[in-house]
């Protein structure tokens, strides 16, 4: 993983949202309660940060994830250009609800697009049973109805610190997420998508295998291609592949196949 650049901000920048690599920044962001940005007051660039010159994938279920970054989408757009899920920022700790949450959720489905919810997990600010609810709470409990896909767990290094793990043993972090994920699964009665760097995962919980026989993996490279994505090793392979953080819209991502993509919005 690219080390992830911390830029000082003034009073007035520091209004903007800090970005991970589910968050994006093609555009600034409405002021916001955020944790981690009020804690550190810094703005972080995304990990692995690529623009793709090569052509779109073929053969993969083509989607975006968004933020309160792209805070004005043409969802009829997006949908015209073959996509066919979309993935939007609900929430991240316990003190941040994107602002254009609703709009994009909204806005997909109304589109046509499949829609999903994704929480940024901040290990160092509350436990993680606290956090699957306030994600829960703020959106993140869709059910499987045929277009609803199963909510995600970012977690991925720490933007507002030098501790990419936030400060926790493998053990910690372990338990860190088994506690957001199980809380998760036994409210929604659905397992959640875990969306990581396969570098964090090996350094931050000790390549653990704890999840990958119920939990999906969205796995962030920006540099593999279609035929050779690197994933950990407790999974076999990957089920969402964000290719690049600088897409038309938003992130670019892909679901491995249209069997793959099936069982996913039944999970």
């Amino acid at each position: 993983m690219r080390k992830t650049t911390l830029v000082p901000l003034s009073a007035a920048v520091a209004a903007s949202l800090a970005c991970g690599v589910l968050t994006g920044c093609s555009s600034p962001a409405p002021r916001q309660a955020d944790a981690r940005q009020d804690a550190a007051g810094t703005a972080a660039q995304p990990q692995d940060s690529t623009v793709r010159t090569a052509s779109r994938p073929k053969g993969l279920i083509p989607g975006i994830d968004v933020s309160a970054y792209q805070a004005k989408i043409n969802w009829a757009s997006v949908k015209a250009r073959g996509n066919k899920f979309a993935y939007i920022k609900a929430t991240e700790g316990v003190r941040y609800v994107s602002s254009t949450f609703a709009s994009q959720y909204a806005g997909a489905r109304k589109a046509g697009l499949a829609h999903g919810a994704y929480h940024f997990a901040t290990p160092n600010t509350a436990n993680g049973k606290r956090q699957a609810d306030y994600f829960i709470a703020h959106g993140g409990g869709g059910k499987a109805d045929g277009h609803t896909l199963p909510g995600v767990l970012d977690i991925e290094k720490n933007p507002y610190g030098k501790n990419k793990c936030y400060g926790l043993s493998h053990a910690k972090m372990v338990t860190w997420i088994g506690a957001f994920l199980n809380e998760y699964h036994a409210r929604t009665g659905r397992y959640a998508v875990i969306n990581t760097f396969k570098d964090w995962w090996i350094d931050c919980t000790g390549n653990s295998k704890a999840f990958s026989a119920k939990d999906r993996l969205w796995v962030n490279d920006h540099k593999a291609t279609a035929h050779k994505i690197p994933v950990p090793s407790a999974w076999s392979s990957y089920t969402i592949w964000q290719w690049t953080d600088k897409g038309v819209y938003g992130d670019e991502d892909y679901v491995k196949s249209a069997t793959v993509y099936r069982k996913l919005l039944t999970a």
